[in-house]
């Protein structure tokens, strides 16, 4: 496995890659890797003959300096781990390797039909920065795919957009959320869960469930009581909650009577920990 931290050195090797006919598929992490991320890249491995695996944690896409300090970094565990995988590149830049005039003054991408509604009305900028160091690693990079988790389904839906609009010749592929058997959703900050904490996540998703159980059983017709019940719930098992509603998949509005295609998208907090899932369901006529 090639580890590269310099841009210049890593457009070499993809202009030789692409001269000898590889196509390369692209895992964009933050490190601290699970196998929700192992599972991304033995996908990758399925369609492209490169796997490239960045790891950079973006300021940009931290409305909290706390939650910045806090992200778990693990490198010398997650080379590790790339490397018994096969992965041909790691690419890990530094700060300054990828904002070498400060973020303050960069110029940045966004994507304003998602990135301010929802979780981008409770994380200011946030979208902005992801899509943002998205595209980035999509120039430096030029893959010919690049791996999602459905877990961030409403960043999954801004990269997709992104590509649609900026023309990138990309295909994206998301990856369905990868979960324990609890059914808590994979996630880097679960680290973060106190033993006893670990014990009362996997309720989030109960409830998901238990909600997606009750609409697929009476419709939408009383969506305002079943989400209300939904967050007591939540409540008492000790969440803040931030975002626990319905929405059109396609568009993310609230759902109303008529939507056939919606996804339940929950964002909440337990203790110091933000923790997001999903949930898409068709229902029928």
């Amino acid at each position: 496995m090639y580890l590269i931290k310099k841009i210049n050195i890593l457009h070499k090797k993809i202009k030789l890659l692409k001269i000898q006919k590889h196509t390369i598929g692209l895992v964009p992490t933050m490190g601290n890797l699970h196998d929700g991320h192992m599972k991304l890249i033995a996908l990758s491995k399925k369609h492209a003959t490169i796997t490239v695996v960045t790891i950079f944690v973006n300021p940009m896409q931290f409305n909290n300096p706390l939650d910045l300090k806090k992200y778990p970094k693990t490198f010398e565990q997650d080379f590790n781990i790339l490397k018994n995988l096969g992965v041909h590149i790691l690419f890990f830049p530094n700060l300054i390797e990828m904002y070498p005039n400060n973020m303050k003054n960069h110029t940045f991408i966004d994507v304003p039909k998602f990135s301010k509604i929802i979780e981008g009305k409770s994380r200011p900028g946030h979208f902005k920065g992801v899509a943002t160091i998205v595209s980035k690693l999509f120039n430096i990079i030029q893959p010919n795919y690049a791996f999602f988790g459905e877990k961030d389904y409403q960043q999954l839906l801004i990269v997709k957009t992104l590509v649609k609009e900026l023309n990138y010749m990309i295909k994206i592929i998301s990856l369905p959320t990868v979960r324990l058997k609890n059914g808590l959703a994979l996630s880097s900050r679960n680290n973060r869960l106190t033993d006893q904490e670990k014990k009362i996540a996997p309720n989030l998703y109960y409830i998901i469930q238990k909600t997606s159980e009750k609409i697929k059983k009476i419709g939408l017709h009383d969506k305002e009581n079943i989400v209300y019940i939904a967050k007591q719930f939540l409540i008492k098992q000790g969440f803040f909650i931030d975002i626990f509603d319905i929405f059109d998949y396609k568009t993310l509005r609230i759902a109303s009577k008529k939507n056939k295609k919606i996804i339940i998208l929950a964002s909440v907090w337990l203790g110091l920990t933000r923790l997001i899932d999903n949930k898409i369901l068709f229902l029928k006529d």
